[in-house]
């Protein structure tokens, strides 16, 4: 890849629209979550903006029917020349750019956007730092927080007067067309994989809490986790979208899993959840809504191998007798 081809500077007759925005978070499913909050508040704030989100094919729809903006699907989980120009074609004409990732790749779209004013996180929040270089408008945020309020805190730069967390509602992502998931309603929904493997719990103590939970638990795998799910030797829930994903997850009794997407999403449909946590912070990551609802070992050695089944069941039975 030659340096020519990395250029990103505009035509001189590009013109950016002044009354739109660009929102930025590429992924993951769980952060994509926790990022919509912070974008309806940005919507219901400032109703004269245009506003459009750059996010991952997969989100698309998650982002169009909760967020209520429109999605521009951008291609860049695996990096190639011609993602990136279809990208820079696909993002131009924005007034303002907000960042809510802080990696390069959101950073530079936020760049050549052609937006005047490129908000984002400070450099010292961010995991990427040289993506600094590309925000003109830095802010500093308290990290001590949840996530979810990083993002509210991050809207508030160009929209004061943003005040509490909004009310979003996730029930329009829910859908089971095909009348597949319906006989599943008010199980115990165990999600055994997680994004990486240091986030997984055991699958053997998966399978014992199974087994001292009887016949109410169901296991929903994404692909490739098949054989974890078997392993476990409850009911599987068939293969499913995300959109039938929620779905089931809003008729379950209760949802149990470490960090990941799912359990975020179970958690912002409003089910009862328990989190799972070892090397992630769940007052930064946890299931937000139900911060309490969690067995960690985050403050001690980081491990998931730390939390033990009788850990869990406690957790489960506190919440599944309410």
């Amino acid at each position: 890849m030659n340096d020519e081809s990395m250029s990103f500077t505009h035509p001189s007759s590009f013109i950016p629209h002044p009354s739109s925005l660009l929102v930025i978070r590429l992924s993951a499913f769980g952060d994509v979550i926790h990022t919509i909050p912070a974008v309806v508040a940005l919507r219901d704030a400032l109703p004269q903006l245009e506003i459009a989100w750059a996010v991952e094919p997969a989100y698309a729809q998650l982002v169009e029917l909760v967020a209520g903006v429109t999605a521009i699907r951008v291609s860049l989980k695996k990096w190639s020349l011609a993602r990136i120009r279809e990208a820079v074609r696909n993002v131009r004409g924005y007034g303002d750019a907000i960042d809510f990732q802080g990696l390069i790749k959101s950073a530079l779209i936020a760049r050549v956007s052609g937006a005047a004013r490129r908000y984002g996180f400070a450099r010292e929040v961010i995991r990427e730092k040289p993506a600094a270089w590309f925000v003109n408008r830095p802010i500093a945020i308290d990290r001590s927080r949840h996530v979810v309020e990083w993002n509210l805190a991050l809207a508030r730069a160009l929209a004061p007067a943003i005040a509490g967390v909004p009310k979003v509602d996730f029930s329009p992502f829910a859908d089971d067309s095909s009348g597949k998931l319906r006989a599943f309603a008010n199980r115990i929904v165990f999600l055994p994989g997680a994004g990486r493997p240091e986030k997984q719990w055991p699958t053997e103590r998966f399978a014992e809490l199974a087994r001292r939970l009887g016949n109410d638990v169901l296991v929903a795998c994404g692909p490739g986790e098949e054989s974890i799910g078997r392993a476990i030797g409850a009911d599987l829930a068939p293969p499913t979208t995300f959109r039938e994903l929620a779905f089931l997850l809003r008729g379950a009794r209760l949802v149990v899993g470490g960090d990941t997407g799912p359990l975020h999403l179970a958690a912002a449909l409003g089910v009862p959840v328990a989190g799972l946590y070892g090397p992630t912070d769940p007052a930064r990551n946890g299931p937000y809504g139900q911060l309490g609802n969690v067995a960690e070992s985050f403050g001690t050695t980081k491990s998931m191998q730390s939390i033990t089944v009788d850990d869990a069941l406690r957790l489960v039975l506190k919440i599944n007798s309410r």
